[in-house]
């Protein structure tokens, strides 16, 4: 993405994968981590009794003001959060807990809630929530041991211990929604707000 200042596209993020989805797309953009303390919020948020889709829109907005009020151009914070019967799932740190999150995934049908919001210059200007549903499907435990064996120490990389473009793509038998959503990356609303703004190409 040419052109002014203003119109410089930051993902106030660190993450690989959404990285990767933005550059598939032909966008240029810079990537600079927001350097929020996530845990800490989610935490106040969800005392304060937040909805999980809440608890993402406010964690994507924190982070997009907080590297918009130091750098010019549109900010873009984005979050994602596992949402099963309205309660928020963390990443794991363990194989154990990982084994333990996917046999509560097992059979059940969860929401990923995926916020993006973009400000400029400290203040908000767009935000877009994309809520993609996934059947995981009834894999036994045998399944289990083996993904957890190949996948490693990919399973604490994302909530939900899977990653739909590779191995994770094997423990379901059901999506509805977005398949960039599900990445992280609400690409394709993006795109259009960033069309009909004028940053990029009709």
């Amino acid at each position: 993405m040419s052109g002014p200042p203003e119109s410089r596209l930051i993902l106030a993020s660190k993450s690989k994968a959404r990285a990767a989805v933005l550059k598939a797309a032909g966008l240029e953009f810079v990537q600079v981590g927001s350097g929020v303390d996530e845990d800490a919020l989610k935490d106040a948020l969800r005392a304060e009794g937040a909805s999980v889709a809440k608890q993402a829109d406010l964690l994507a907005e924190t982070k997009a003001l907080k590297v918009s009020i130091s750098h010019q151009g549109i900010v873009l914070g984005c979050d994602q959060m596992l949402d099963l019967d309205g309660a928020g799932l963390d990443k794991v740190s363990t194989r154990e807990e990982a084994a333990e999150v996917l046999r509560r995934l097992r059979g059940k049908t969860h929401i990923l809630q995926g916020a993006i919001v973009a400000c400029i210059e400290g203040a908000p200007v767009w935000r877009h929530l994309a809520q993609p549903r996934l059947r995981m499907r009834n894999f036994s435990d045998a399944f289990l041991e083996r993904y957890l064996d190949q996948i490693g120490d990919e399973a604490f990389e994302s909530v939900g211990c899977y990653q739909l473009e590779g191995l994770g793509s094997q423990l379901f038998d059901r999506i509805d929604g977005d398949y960039f959503s599900i990445l992280g990356m609400p690409l394709l609303p993006l795109m259009q707000w960033l069309r009909d703004r004028g940053a990029l190409q009709a």
